[in-house]
């Protein structure tokens, strides 16, 4: 693999820091179809959840990559996205991702996978703040039919799927707002995606206060 790989000069974005990596890297339920993500760039992003922490340093995580279209294709149908808008079907038809990262546990490193949940978590951050930085974006969907997942994704037998990350170019809005109540995300009549996040001074306590 080529390390030093960038994607195409037009579709860089320029250095961004840490903070406006996170606040580009949401959760993107639809994607311009005629961008392709290639395997490079996927191996780019696991090579960043490579270098990431790991409980113990066990490093039980195996990730199955997939871009070609029919696979793509095959796996998108045993995802279930969006379960806060059951009215809704997302992605629309044409604006599905254009690949897929299979997060998956090794059982032949270890066949105890609640101890590595967090390495999950930390895996699918990195993978998509990389995502971020190369102007692409994804979607982590815990929520998937798992023996048909597995046959689409020609995921070995030894290999246990924790999570998929779907991964494309963004083709829609998201747009965080101060939570009033309720945390819920909808979206308007112009089918832009609003994600409440709670307040700075609701969520610390201890010997740091918010002014």
């Amino acid at each position: 693999m080529n390390r030093n790989h960038r994607p195409p000069e037009k579709e860089r974005n320029r250095t961004m820091g840490i903070r406006e990596l996170i606040l580009q890297n949401r959760s993107y339920r639809g994607f311009d179809h005629s961008r392709k993500v290639t395997g490079e760039e996927l191996l780019e992003m696991v090579d960043c959840a490579r270098l990431s922490a790991s409980s113990g340093n066990q490093q039980p995580l195996k990730y199955v990559l997939i871009c070609t279209p029919e696979h793509v294709e095959a796996v998108q149908k045993t995802t279930r996205w969006a379960k806060a808008l059951p009215e809704i079907t997302l992605p629309h038809p044409g604006h599905e991702p254009t690949a897929f990262i299979v997060i998956c546990q090794d059982r032949t490193i270890s066949d105890a996978p609640q101890t590595f949940l967090r390495d999950v978590g930390i895996s699918a951050q990195s993978i998509l703040l990389k995502a971020a930085e190369m102007g692409l974006g994804g979607c982590m969907i815990g929520s998937f039919l798992r023996e048909e997942l597995i046959r689409a994704a020609l995921i070995p037998d030894h290999y246990d799927p924790m999570l998929v990350i779907a991964v494309g170019k963004p083709d829609e809005k998201v747009v965080l707002t101060e939570a009033a109540g309720s945390v819920k995300y909808y979206r308007d009549e112009a089918d832009v995606h609003y994600v409440p996040k709670r307040r700075l001074e609701d969520i610390v306590s201890g010997d740091v206060t918010v002014k």
